[in-house]
């Protein structure tokens, strides 16, 4: 088998890795003609892969380094070369947008307002972020006066003037999973449609509205609704009861049972894929528009149109991050739907999965060579991480591979999602098939 051991680099700002091309740079000398001894070792160190030492000379590769090249540069005294390059650009994932919209009758001010500034302070502030993303809507669709809601257009394919029959789905961007929300029970119907258990009223969704989400999306909801969380799914209650104490357990239920629905497309208790942003009846602070952050206290006060605080909904924006606002600034909804979509496009987490490449051709490469490097965007020094065999064995700054997939670590991965300049580069070692 003729071989050598080089680097294979990518590289890029940090996320989904999209390969451009490759650019051969230099191949390794035929095993018959590498020569042994010093020569060979010396190779070894300016591949800066770790390799083993040439027959009778020097070690190659720096300390520490992973050993590309180890396995043949050790014996074949192999000379490793740079060989291949794979430029790369990385991007942020997508993101699926779950509105949770209230239709009992003191909602019309409210639902209006959602009507006027989805699209334009909210689907249009996202799409120019340049984020993939999409919306669905689990409300009922209609007139306004009923208290159902119509999205029109770009979001939808609706001018809602007059409303429309049957709601304006618009994949991949807009879909409306419509079912009657009423005062207290948004979370169990959201539930009970997530498989069709409860059938949407047009049959878009026959398997529910977990048809729409995308497994690699991060997740959002947005809950909209002036009162308190009380109903029963599955048969299990979930009832705040207007307090902080009730609040806690039953926000805490629900988080447990939309885990439990698919950890794949909402994460664990350790590591959540969603957030919950609450427009709900909080009361106003100083600056009535401002959000409370999820560092905030849960507030007790009712805001002045709305029925109950909603305290569940308030620890779930504390538990996932999400902001929390007073539904009763319906006038100034496009000042909420803005910093909601600030917050959705912040929240769009780099994605810690990068999938392994394909070699060029006539080359392989052997996975327990990998060496990553991140580079951090403020110009700090370069951390090295090393490779572990399993998610099982994760520490700081490691990494595993998994199906042919670079999966990095709790830890690196929080290190590099917490950095939009980030650098990741992947460095291989190859060897090249016999011909």
């Amino acid at each position: 088998m003729r071989g050598h051991m080089g680097w294979l680099r990518r590289g890029g700002n940090v996320g989904v890795l999209a390969l451009v091309g490759y650019v051969a740079v230099g191949c390794g000398e035929d095993p018959k003609t590498t020569p042994t001894g010093g020569a060979a070792g010396n190779a070894g160190s300016a591949g800066n892969g770790g390799g083993g030492s040439g027959q009778g000379g020097q070690t190659g590769g720096q300390a520490g380094d992973i050993g590309l090249g180890g396995k043949q540069g050790g014996t074949g005294g192999l000379m490793p070369c740079v060989a291949t390059s794979v430029e790369g650009t990385l991007e942020k994932k997508p993101v699926d947008i779950m509105f949770i919209i209230d239709n009992s009758g003191s909602m019309g001010d409210n639902i209006n307002a959602v009507q006027n500034n989805i699209n334009q302070n909210f689907a249009a502030i996202i799409g120019a972020s340049g984020i993939d993303y999409r919306v669905i809507m689990i409300s009922e669709h209609g007139a306004l006066g009923a208290e159902s809601i119509c999205i029109g257009a770009p979001l939808s394919t609706s001018n809602c003037n007059p409303v429309p029959a049957e709601p304006g789905q618009n994949p991949p961007i807009f879909y409306q999973y419509s079912v009657p929300i009423g005062s207290h029970n948004s979370v169990c119907q959201a539930l009970s449609g997530y498989d069709g258990t409860l059938p949407d009223q047009y049959n878009y969704g026959p398997g529910g509205w977990k048809q729409w989400l995308r497994k690699e999306a991060f997740k959002v909801f947005v809950e909209v609704t002036d009162d308190g969380m009380t109903c029963t799914f599955n048969g299990v209650a979930y009832d705040d009861n207007d307090n902080p104490a009730d609040g806690d357990v039953a926000a805490k239920t629900f988080d447990a049972a939309l885990l439990a629905l698919d950890p794949e497309q909402f994460g664990t208790d350790a590591a959540r894929n969603y957030v919950w942003h609450s427009i709900i009846g909080l009361a106003e602070k100083a600056v009535p528009t401002e959000a409370y952050a999820p560092t905030d206290p849960v507030a007790t006060g009712v805001c002045g149109t709305a029925v109950a605080s909603g305290t569940a909904y308030q620890v779930l924006s504390q538990v996932t991050g999400g902001l929390r606002f007073p539904i009763c600034e319906f006038a100034s909804f496009d000042v909420v739907f803005q910093e909601i979509a600030k917050g959705v496009i912040a929240g769009a987490k780099i994605d810690c999965a990068l999938p392994v490449p394909e070699p060029p051709p006539g080359e392989t490469i052997d996975l327990a060579t990998v060496v990553l490097e991140y580079t951090p965007g403020n110009g700090g020094a370069v951390v090295k991480m090393s490779q572990v065999g399993s998610a099982a064995m994760c520490k700081p700054d490691a990494f595993y591979i998994e199906n042919n997939v670079i999966q990095l670590c709790p830890d690196a991965c929080a290190l590099v999602q917490s950095d939009d300049k980030a650098k990741i580069d992947v460095l291989f070692g190859c060897s090249t098939e016999p011909t």
